[in-house]
């Protein structure tokens, strides 16, 4: 149990804990303990878990303002809407409910009114981290900038280890365009979860934006690592880079890596156009005909014969291309 609500705490669990919890709701154990099936409600299945302890208690406040994360997260209007009523009636003054409250408000983008909420659920309890960061990012919702740094800097002080905060510090000073400020708490919110895609984009993003651009390749390979192997915005991001860097075989690399997935996933033409057209331009400035024409000539047909806004740009490469394998041909 330790074990769990550490890494839980920590906002670090692993398939480790998810079978220790299902372990503890086993028969042998606990199995209605509604403390062990909140604590398994941070890792899967979180609404289900949710459902399961309001079924056995459901006047349960302890862990609602998770619950309603997980709704808010999720888009769930109605069911938020209905269990911020619920428990409004039961007890407005406990800082769960004005959590609650406040991130239904929140999801119907009534940033005043849930901000009033997060604040009440603060004065009620200084030490309730989840309300000063929610708090902090109402107020980058409103352009608060300096409000949002000071929520955030309170949830710091709540509790160093919550990588939430500090991410939340470095969107705060993103906004002020203080990017060497946000870099510094995007990289203590990374030491504190590597793993997390967004942080790394977060950090390559700032180091865009100050012109260093080795460094920005450094954190987007890296964001990279933990990515959906479907995604193509970061691949997209590095092609753009080494291109600016005038690194064009690595920036094609990745716009083929576009492509390749693109087409596994059967996505429309338009999406991947772009980086069929820097392909096949790059295989046919290749000198002393060394590149693949028959690539090139492949990728443009597939351009040449959609609706993409490129279609133009493809037929006139593709007749080039074509002479060009011609030319090829007849010089043996």
């Amino acid at each position: 149990m330790f074990q769990i609500k550490t890494l839980n705490d920590l906002h670090n669990p692993s398939e480790n804990e998810i079978q220790l919890c299902d372990r503890l709701l086993t028969p042998d154990f606990f199995p209605n303990s509604v403390w062990v099936m909140g604590l398994r409600a941070y890792f899967t299945q979180a609404v289900v878990q949710f459902e399961k302890i309001l079924a056995i208690d459901p006047h349960r406040i302890d862990d609602i303002d998770i619950y309603s994360n997980i709704l808010y997260v999720t888009g769930n209007n109605l069911k938020l809407s209905k269990l911020a009523h619920e428990f409004l009636a039961l007890d407005k003054d406990r800082p769960e409910v004005c959590c609650l409250i406040g991130n239904h408000y929140s999801l119907r983008i009534e940033h005043e009114k849930a901000v009033k909420y997060f604040r009440r659920a603060t004065q009620l309890d200084r030490t309730y981290l989840s309300a000063w960061t929610l708090m902090g990012h109402e107020y980058v919702e409103m352009k608060n900038s300096h409000a949002a740094i000071e929520a955030y800097r309170r949830a710091v002080d709540v509790n160093r280890k919550d990588y939430r905060a500090w991410y939340g510090l470095g969107q705060a000073y993103e906004l002020l365009s203080m990017h060497h400020y946000a870099l510094h708490y995007y990289q203590r919110a990374t030491a504190l979860r590597p793993y997390d895609v967004r942080l790394w984009q977060a950090q390559g993003m700032c180091y865009e934006e100050i012109g260093r651009l080795r460094e920005a390749v450094e954190c987007y390979k890296r964001a990279l690592i933990p990515a959906d192997p479907h995604e193509i915005t970061i691949n997209l991001k590095l092609a753009k880079i080494h291109r600016t860097l005038e690194e064009h075989s690595e920036a094609v690399a990745y716009h083929r890596r576009v492509v390749e997935v693109c087409q596994a996933d059967s996505r429309p033409v338009q999406d991947f156009s772009k980086s069929i057209l820097e392909v096949a331009e790059y295989e046919m400035q290749i000198p002393n005909d060394d590149g693949d024409l028959i690539l090139a000539k492949d990728y443009l047909e597939v351009v040449a014969t959609s609706n993409a806004e490129d279609v133009v740009r493809a037929t006139d490469l593709l007749k080039r291309v074509k002479a060009m394998i011609e030319k090829k041909k007849k010089l043996g």
